[in-house]
């Protein structure tokens, strides 16, 4: 329990399925403070307060457990790494690949419950295989992307209540409930840094840098403080004082920590046809050779149609139609229609 609407509902409607429920919060921070003060949806003391008020007006046991090690070292740290290494990491499906499914979902099994329940907005369906995961009702809240990484295993001790409802509603029933969460707003930061500045929350992990700017053509045409400002597809703030040739925009292209140099070039250089992502995790069943379907790169990106291929421990997927600014780090999850097959990390991209 978040502290947040949907996590509130999705124990309300635990309950009233006749399950036994226990709401846990989770302390991600050694100071809750550092995280984030205010009704925002995640992490703050504020969310710990509402997710307890939510509890009692359900009638549940509540308890706090404090993952804050775990989360430093799994999600926080990684995140900085990620940076340091020129790649852009998504924390909130690490989040869930290692804290809400696998250390909660393992801390909650040890005591004798037999799944966790949360208000994720995507599908479940039992199939001969197992358990397939399926895109959300509400297109606009769907989050069967950031949920990519989980396995069979992880599927069959997990429950998504909210799967087939749209937000609107969601918030309806919280007010019928007598849910003070209702009309509380949804958070869209990185929980662990309070300010939404995430250029200083580097700064003060890995330093400052300075480094220069080139176009493709390895001409100097401004200065960065640190690679780890930048993403891949990035266009404002770049600080190039040189204008391109054409006076059209320019976007971030590649980022080398190695030689500390940020590229940039036009919006068609982004465009890419091909790519490849490592260390694949099954949702569904492994799929051994290429298959057609379609792949998903953004959290809310519209996903495309490819060739997908498996070897084992590399997916190369080829797209029928371009698209831009995919950068590595993020998560390539593939789609069978609606239904999530399977999650890859993004290593490298060709045109």
């Amino acid at each position: 329990m978040s502290g947040g609407v949907d996590s509130a509902v999705a124990a309300a409607r635990a309950v009233e399925a006749g399950h036994e429920v226990t709401g846990v919060h989770l302390a991600l921070s050694k100071n809750p403070q550092s995280y984030r003060t205010g009704a925002r949806g995640c992490c703050s003391k504020e969310d710990a307060h509402d997710a307890r008020r939510a509890a009692d007006v359900l009638g549940i046991p509540f308890y706090v457990w404090d993952l804050s090690d775990e989360f430093a070292a799994d999600v926080v740290d990684d995140f900085v790494a990620e940076y340091a290494a020129g790649r852009t990491p998504n924390p909130c499906l690490r989040c869930n690949e290692k804290i809400k499914f696998a250390a909660v979902l393992q801390r909650g099994l040890a005591l004798g419950f037999d799944a966790v329940c949360t208000g994720h907005y995507a599908l479940l369906a039992d199939s001969p295989d197992g358990v397939q995961m399926h895109r959300a009702v509400d297109t606009d809240k769907d989050q069967s992307y950031v949920l990519g990484v989980l396995t069979q295993d992880q599927l069959a001790h997990s429950l998504f209540p909210l799967g087939g409802s749209l937000k609107s509603e969601v918030r309806t029933e919280a007010e019928r409930r007598g849910l003070a969460v209702a009309d509380k707003p949804d958070s869209h930061d990185i929980c662990f840094i309070a300010d939404g500045d995430t250029a200083g929350f580097l700064d003060r992990h890995l330093g400052t840098r300075p480094g220069t700017i080139t176009d493709q053509s390895g001409t100097v045409v401004g200065q960065h403080d640190g690679t780890h400002h930048y993403t891949v597809g990035q266009r404002k703030g770049l600080r190039i004082g040189t204008p391109a040739a054409d006076g059209r925009p320019r976007y971030v292209l590649d980022i080398s920590p190695v030689t500390n140099t940020v590229t940039v070039g036009p919006r068609k250089a982004l465009l890419v046809r091909e790519i490849a992502g490592i260390r694949p995790t099954w949702t569904d069943r492994p799929v051994t050779g290429p298959w057609r379907g379609q792949v998903q790169v953004r959290a809310h990106g519209a996903p495309v149609t490819a060739e997908i291929a498996y070897d084992g421990d590399r997916v190369v997927a080829r797209l029928d139609e371009p698209i831009a600014g995919v950068a590595a780090g993020q998560a390539l999850v593939s789609y069978r229609g609606s239904q999530v097959v399977g999650s890859a990390t993004i290593a490298d991209t060709a045109s």
